[in-house]
């Protein structure tokens, strides 16, 4: 008596095998971008705490938030962030500005403010999860000030 599967074993592990596989890769790529979006909004509220930290500290901003904070120059550097003056527009998904950070400078009052604009995401479900995940009852965030105590 020969110890071997027959042919009709092995097709029914090999179906079980493909159902199995059919219902966890798509798991497991959701998985993954959920991991990537969580990633960015942490970088996104690290960039924010950063330059908040550096104007209570300096009791200044500075126009290049490369000099305010690693985090946002992290994201410039891996292309997810594009800087400039007192501004980082934050690339999720299909969207160039999915969210954007910005400085308000008001040299009249002497207040400067950190917001965070949410745009229109056009449907793009990367920069709709990416918003939701960013609490923007924080936003705008006074930095320095009258109002603002040291």
């Amino acid at each position: 008596m020969k110890n071997a599967f027959t042919m009709i074993e092995l097709i029914f592990v090999i179906v079980i095998l493909g159902i199995l596989a059919s219902v966890a890769i798509p798991k497991l790529s959701a998985t993954r971008g959920d991991a990537v979006i969580s990633k960015l909004a942490q970088n996104i509220a690290t960039g924010a705490a950063e330059i908040s930290t550096y104007a209570m500290s300096k009791s200044e901003v500075d126009s290049n938030f490369t000099v305010m904070s690693n985090a946002m120059a992290s994201m410039e550097n891996s292309g997810d962030a594009v800087l400039s003056d007192n501004k980082a527009e934050i690339k999720v998904g299909s969207v160039s500005d999915c969210i954007v950070v910005l400085v308000d400078v008001n040299t009249t009052t002497g207040v400067d403010t950190l917001k965070m604009v949410f745009n229109d995401a056009g449907g793009d479900t990367k920069c709709l999860a990416i918003q939701g995940a960013i609490d923007e009852n924080k936003y705008p965030m006074k930095l320095r000030g009258t109002s603002v105590k040291y």
